[in-house]
């Protein structure tokens, strides 16, 4: 199974968007699945259903972290790095999904009843969320292997 199809499984199950993206990097990340679950679980529907950034794209924003961010006093390199790769991932995710915001991309406001069942009833996770689970994957690994060299 690949990255992708692990998070769509996960997604599928109940998982949120960013737990079902950080999941799927948990090995080169050296974390257990619990962990990276545990980690992302306040970050889906745009953080904490606040409809934010998408949670696919924060979950990708933690992969990122975790693998180039700054944990040294002084390593301001790292921090470059990490942003710049988060402008780069930002970027190409607009590109094919149009925003990072959760509620631009939905177009859906979760925060009332009336807005989740709508977004329930036409089944707006399953046909557009699975997609920028699947898309935010595919990204990140592309940057994972091409500028992060981590495989």
């Amino acid at each position: 199974m690949n990255r992708s199809e692990k998070a769509l499984t996960y997604y599928s199950s109940g998982f949120n968007c960013a737990q079902s993206v950080i999941v799927s990097f948990a090995d080169i990340m050296n974390i257990d699945e619990e962990t990276a679950l545990r980690l992302a679980s306040g970050f889906g529907g745009g953080m904490g259903r606040m409809q934010g950034t998408c949670g696919a794209v924060t979950g990708a924003f933690m992969v990122i972290g975790y693998l180039r961010g700054k944990y040294k006093q002084g390593d301001d390199d790292a921090k470059e790095i990490t942003n710049h790769l988060i402008q780069e991932f930002s970027k190409k995710f607009t590109q094919i999904n149009g925003s990072i915001n959760c509620k631009t991309l939905i177009h859906f406001d979760l925060n009332t009843p009336e807005g989740r069942k709508e977004a329930y009833d036409t089944k707006v996770f399953d046909k557009n969320c699975t997609n920028y689970v699947k898309s935010a994957v595919e990204l990140l690994e592309d940057i994972i292997n091409k500028e992060v060299n981590l495989k």
